[in-house]
């Protein structure tokens, strides 16, 4: 059996599959052959060569980046099946985002999986995530790999909002929320638990927004809050309505605008409440696009792989906790690494 550290190898540009002479969300520096699992910058840039991506991953990257971010660009659905120098690379359903995928990577006797990023949990804004059978490695992150982060149920922390908004119908309430993929699944979230209201949006989420309107998910009416004038002409019309945008336009000259702020804030990290409270936070809520403890020992587990290498975040209790239940695991910065590619 080839040995999987043969078969994709970590780099400082990022993995990289030297048979069939590709890399898996590389983002140092432009590649001549990039397999992207989505959008978020920390995964995917604009510059490469060639990229083969999800359909929507490929339509963010173009709104990101613009249409020309790469030199040619091969859209690859999930579950299609597509052979670069002999290798066989298919995607799974990651549960992330819009378009996120596992990357699948097999030859011969070999089936690696690259999560990227994931989770398992409910999200009416994407295709939830698929365990891949009979995978000899599974390259799982760690953003959250620690006992204590044990995320709650969406539901009741949308329902948080609302009753918060009932209370003080007399203040704006300014929702912090990552621009693409948590500001749109906040927007659903409070779409299904019955907010009807137009909801004001920063207009770094107009264009992902849209994007996400067009593949059946409603968010309802959106007003794109501009630079320059506000959109309503009395400051006081905000009042008792909701304001989504990235945490830090709101202490910028944009998010002046809006009087008598209660802040919120959705993110994985408003589960630390000493972070929650040093960052002044009036609403935490802890709304996460990653997998928690649970869920990340839940889909080790079910994926039952060979072995279990470990990235993006603290890799020692997972491994630990790996060792605990009879399973082979390591930090992905273990394996050997290829110095010079260049």
């Amino acid at each position: 059996m080839l040995r999987p550290e043969r078969l994709l190898q970590p780099t400082t540009r990022g993995l990289y599959c030297p048979i069939g002479d590709f890399y898996l969300d590389p983002v140092r520096g432009g590649v001549d052959r990039a397999v992207i699992s989505h959008g978020h910058a920390d995964h995917a840039r604009g510059g490469h060569g060639k990229v083969l991506a999800h359909p929507d991953t490929l339509a963010i990257m173009a709104i990101r980046y613009g249409k020309n971010f790469a030199k040619q660009q091969q859209a690859l659905p999930y579950g299609q099946r597509v052979e670069i120098n002999g290798v066989t690379v298919w995607l799974a359903p990651a549960g992330h985002i819009l378009g996120s995928a596992q990357i699948i990577v097999e030859y011969r006797d070999q089936r690696i999986v690259f999560s990227g990023d994931y989770k398992r949990r409910y999200d009416p804004t994407c295709e939830p995530f698929e365990p891949v059978a009979d995978s000899h490695i599974f390259i799982s992150e760690a953003t959250f790999g620690l006992p204590i982060f044990q995320h709650p149920d969406t539901g009741p922390q949308i329902d948080v909002l609302l009753r918060d908004i009932a209370v003080h119908p007399d203040r704006t309430h300014c929702i912090g929320a990552y621009s693409l993929g948590k500001a749109q699944r906040v927007i659903r979230h409070l779409r299904i638990a019955g907010y009807d209201t137009p909801i004001f949006i920063h207009k770094s989420l107009e264009k992902i927004c849209a994007h996400y309107q067009s593949r059946g998910i409603d968010l309802g009416e959106l007003i794109t809050e501009p630079d320059s004038a506000p959109t309503q002409d009395n400051p006081s019309d905000y009042l008792g309505r909701i304001i989504v945008a990235p945490s830090s336009s709101f202490s910028s000259g944009w998010g002046q605008r809006f009087p008598a702020q209660r802040t919120a804030f959705a993110s994985g990290w408003m589960g630390i409440k000493k972070r929650a409270f040093s960052s002044g936070i009036d609403l935490p809520l802890i709304i996460s696009d990653h997998a928690d403890w649970n869920e990340l020992t839940q889909t080790i587990t079910e994926m039952d792989p060979f072995e279990t290498w470990i990235t993006y975040g603290d890799a020692d209790a997972l491994v630990r906790w790996a060792e605990l239940n009879g399973r082979r695991a390591r930090a992905l910065s273990d394996i050997t690494e290829i110095k010079d590619l260049s």
